[in-house]
């Protein structure tokens, strides 16, 4: 069972990685036809952020004795692989636009997403992918501590950017 969880768990974090390789093809095709990015020193600080909470989770959860066998750490894999699989799903419904930088494309390239799952909930991405992967990955090491202050930290980055993409979308699509 413990190969299992581990295997899960190695698998779901490169396939994190895969995602910040698609991210950078597609931002370097973006700026090729003329895509602007804004907020460039938030998307940093949101990157540099995740890498910490990351390492920050593996250092607190290595401290206490992880990887655990538990219904807790069981419960943060699960968490944290739904969340990449919905990862997965963003990029998949995104394509080509989809980067992990707040990157616009020309009008005529760029096109609103307005699938069900893009009209239930703003910004999928970041509420069904990025917190819960990071709740998962707190979880998974029992990271209380991370969880509650990474977190809390994580959230003025991530809210300025969500505040960012929404200016940003207003003024650029009407149909936004």
């Amino acid at each position: 069972m413990k190969t299992i969880i581990l295997t899960v768990f190695f698998l779901t974090v490169l396939l994190r990685l895969i995602s910040s390789v698609i991210s950078g093809i597609n931002e370097r095709k973006l700026k090729k036809m003329g895509a602007v990015e804004y907020g460039k020193r938030n998307s940093l600080l949101l990157i540099v952020a995740h890498v910490l909470f990351y390492l920050a989770c593996i250092t607190e959860g290595t401290m206490k004795g992880a990887f655990f066998y538990d219904g807790i750490s069981y419960l943060g894999l699960a968490v944290f692989a739904a969340a990449v699989v919905v990862l997965y799903y963003v990029i998949y419904s995104l394509r080509h636009i989809w980067t992990l930088k707040l990157i616009i494309a020309p009008a005529d390239y760029h096109t609103i997403n307005k699938s069900a799952l893009f009209r239930l909930v703003r910004h999928p991405n970041y509420y069904l992918s990025v917190l819960p992967e990071l709740v998962g990955f707190a979880l998974l090491f029992h990271a209380w501590i991370t969880l509650v202050i990474g977190m809390a930290i994580y959230l003025v980055p991530l809210l300025t950017r969500i505040r960012e993409e929404e200016k940003v979308m207003k003024l650029q699509f009407n149909d936004y």
